[in-house]
């Protein structure tokens, strides 16, 4: 169906269609994959009540699969500073303590006075 049939479609049906002018489509799978869409057609459809909806048409091609990051504890260096001073412990220590239990600052404090 050529485009212009689809729109004059959709709008009888109460479905508004909006192209976007994409160069490349990239999707992430859950599994590490990616897969680009060169060239792509997208066109957004609306209609009352619904999410929008992407209608992508084009040449599908597998990225090389990315590394799954390990996502490393977020941490500020004042909770660093709080376990070293709570734990009696060296800065070192206290961000190593905190690397190890996920950011868990009360963790990590048990953590290193169980050690002593």
């Amino acid at each position: 169906m050529n485009p212009r049939d689809l729109q004059k479609a959709m709008k009888r049906l109460g479905i508004k269609l909006e192209e976007l002018n994409a160069v490349k489509v990239t999707v992430e799978l859950e599994n590490g994959e990616i897969l680009e869409v060169e060239e792509p057609q997208v066109m957004v459809m609306r209609a009352k009540g619904q999410p929008p909806m992407l209608y992508i048409t084009g040449d599908i091609k597998k990225v090389e699969k990315r590394a799954i990051e390990e996502e490393k504890p977020q941490f500020t260096d004042e909770d660093v500073a709080l376990v070293a001073e709570q734990a009696g412990v060296s800065l070192e220590e206290a961000r190593r303590a905190l690397e190890e239990t996920g950011g868990d600052i009360a963790e990590a404090i048990l953590k290193l006075q169980q050690n002593e």
